[in-house]
């Protein structure tokens, strides 16, 4: 009787330490895992330079929810320069937001590098501003105006100057997507137009009837200038993450892409810039 009672109670300890232990392996999904165990798995962190707005601001809203999933972001500057390119060829980062594909395109092909687009993101509709003026109509005859002198850029407030009337272009810049003041093949208004770094353009824009320039820098000037004309939402000069080539794969970067083209970032877009950016039009 004494050998069987202990052979009871071996028993009994058994079954309350398998209880124990099923307690601490099972959640309540159904997941076997050992809460005893804190993870071991390492934190990923990417290193980037974003302009200040909205870039920035989005790598800002998206952060949280990358960093729920193991991946820190970390922005090393907020303001592109015309090095941001060739840090992100030699590694010193692991991604760039700033440009468009075209401008990426072009700096490629004039320093031999390969950098891709990762995603596309937002579009900043490029736009003519005025301290002076509050329609079109008003602007005239001889006005000076400013637009940005890098290539594509350039084309762009070139191709808005003539939806409006001021000009007309040669039919060749329409595939190049690339024009100056020589491709301008007609004034339609007499105008005097100066071309200048993108840079350099507000700070300067009391020397000018009106300006063109890019969304985000009226955004993070914080200007409150007369908004003329502007590039449709359908422009095909979405703001991307560049990256290098080998980094495509690279799983915490297509995570970066995937909440910035989330639809709550979107809605983030819509309600916080009022039209000065837009979510890009992704296809189904």
């Amino acid at each position: 009787m004494k050998k069987f009672n202990l052979i009871i109670l071996a028993l009994i300890v058994v079954l309350v330490l398998g209880v124990f232990v099923g307690c601490s392996k099972e959640n309540n999904t159904g997941i076997i895992e050992d809460t005893n165990l804190s993870s071991t798995k390492e934190n990923i962190t990417i290193k980037g330079i974003a302009d200040l707005v909205p870039h920035s601001e989005l790598i800002e809203f998206v952060a949280p929810k990358l960093e729920e999933q193991g991946i820190i972001v970390e922005l090393v500057a907020t303001a592109a320069d015309n090095t941001t390119n060739e840090k992100l060829a030699k590694g010193e980062i692991d991604f760039n937001f700033f440009q468009h594909e075209p401008y990426l395109k072009e700096w490629n092909n004039a320093n031999g590098y390969n950098l891709v687009n990762a995603g596309d993101i937002h579009v900043e509709p490029i736009t003519a501003y005025s301290d002076k003026y509050i329609t079109i109509e008003e602007i005239p005859d001889n006005a000076v105006v400013a637009i940005p002198n890098d290539g594509t850029n350039e084309y762009r407030a070139l191709r808005i100057l003539e939806e409006s009337g001021f000009i007309k272009l040669n039919e060749e810049t329409a595939t190049s997507l690339s024009a100056s003041v020589l491709d301008i093949k007609e004034y339609l208004r007499p105008i005097e137009i100066v071309e200048l770094d993108s840079a350099q353009i507000i700070p300067t824009k009391d020397d000018y009837d009106f300006f063109i320039t890019n969304t985000n820098k009226v955004l993070e000037a914080k200007i409150s200038s007369t908004k003329l004309f502007s590039e449709g939402g359908d422009s095909p000069y979405a703001n991307i993450i560049a990256v290098r080539e080998d980094d495509l794969s690279n799983p915490a970067i297509a995570a970066l892409v995937k909440e910035l083209q989330s639809e709550e970032t979107r809605q983030f877009i819509i309600e916080s810039y009022n039209g000065a950016v837009i979510p890009v039009k992704l296809e189904n």
